[in-house]
C-alpha cells in the first residue's frame, strides 16, 4: 500500500511513524508513507496556501489551486486511489471502515487546517471524508496519524500474529474480552479456570460471552438483537469470571 499525506506541517509526522508497527511495516516494504508539504505546490514567493472566505467571517480557508496541483501530482503517475479529507464533518472512523481502507492500494490523506478547504476541492477531488470523533482539532494531522495506524496494522505481515488484529475490539462489532497472562495469581486475583483447562471450545465460548457482557456494560449501543438474545442465554462458563484461586 502507498499512503501520501498532504499537510502544511510535515514535521509533525517525524515521530509517530518512526516507531512500532508502522515503522516495521515501512521497513518491510508493506507500506510506503510519504509526507508532502502543501506549500511546495504554491507559485507565489510567499508560498501562500490560504485566504479569507468569501462572504466574510473569521478564519482562513485553504485556496483550491495549491491543493489541486498537489492532488494532481500525487495521482498522475499512480493507479487507483482514494483521496480522504480528514474533517469533523466526515463519517466516523470505525473498525469496519479501517478494514475497508486497508484493502486500498493507494490512500491520499488531506489534512485541513484553519477553517477548512475550498468546497470545490471537496467536490472535484475528494472521494471520502472521515472524522475521528465529534470534536474539533487544530488540523487534520492528528486524525491522519490515527487513521494510518488503524489501517497499517491490518495489512498482511504488519503484525507478526495476524490473528491478534482479528480479535481486536470492534472487529465483530463488540468490545474485546478480558485477556490474561502469567502469573496465574496476581495480588490475590486468579486467572479464570476456563482459560487454564485447555478446552478451546469452552475458551472460545467464554471469550464470546465476556465480550458481550463488557459491550453491554460499556457500549450497549453496539449490540444488535441477535447479540442481546445471545447474552440472555445462560451459559455455565460465565460463572468462571471470578474462580477460586488454585490450590
Amino acid at each position: 500500500m502507498q499512503i501520501d499525506i498532504l499537510t502544511i506541517f510535515p514535521e509533525m509526522f517525524e515521530g509517530p511513524f518512526s516507531h512500532s508497527i508502522v515503522e516495521r511495516a515501512q521497513k518491510a516494504g508493506i507500506v510506503g508513507i510519504r509526507i508532502h508539504d502543501l506549500r511546495n505546490f504554491t507559485e507565489d514567493r510567499h508560498r501562500t496556501v490560504d485566504d479569507t472566505p468569501y462572504g466574510g467571517g473569521g478564519g482562513m480557508i485553504f485556496r483550491p489551486e495549491p491543493l489541486a496541483r498537489a492532488l494532481r501530482a500525487l495521482t498522475s503517475a499512480q493507479g487507483p486511489h482514494r483521496t480522504v479529507f480528514l474533517t469533523p464533518e466526515g463519517r466516523p472512523l470505525t473498525q469496519r471502515l479501517a478494514n475497508h481502507l486497508s484493502l486500498e492500494s493507494h490512500l491520499i490523506l488531506l489534512c485541513g487546517h484553519y477553517r477548512g478547504i475550498d468546497e470545490r476541492i471537496r467536490t472535484l477531488y475528494v472521494n471520502d471524508e472521515i472524522s475521528i470523533g465529534d470534536y474539533v482539532l487544530s488540523g487534520g494531522e492528528l486524525p491522519a496519524m490515527v487513521l494510518v495506524d488503524a489501517v497499517v496494522r491490518l495489512l498482511p505481515g504488519a503484525i507478526g500474529n495476524f490473528e491478534s488484529a482479528q480479535s481486536d475490539s470492534f472487529q465483530e462489532g463488540l468490545l474485546a474480552c478480558p485477556w490474561y497472562t502469567r502469573p496465574r495469581v496476581f495480588e490475590g486475583e486468579p486467572v479464570p479456570d476456563v482459560l487454564i483447562n485447555g478446552d478451546h471450545r469452552e475458551i472460545a465460548r467464554w471469550r464470546r460471552r465476556q465480550a458481550l457482557l463488557r459491550t453491554s456494560e460499556r457500549r450497549p449501543d453496539l449490540l444488535d438483537r441477535e447479540a442481546l438474545s445471545e447474552m440472555e442465554t445462560p451459559e455455565p462458563e460465565a460463572r468462571a469470571i471470578t474462580p477460586e484461586a488454585p490450590r
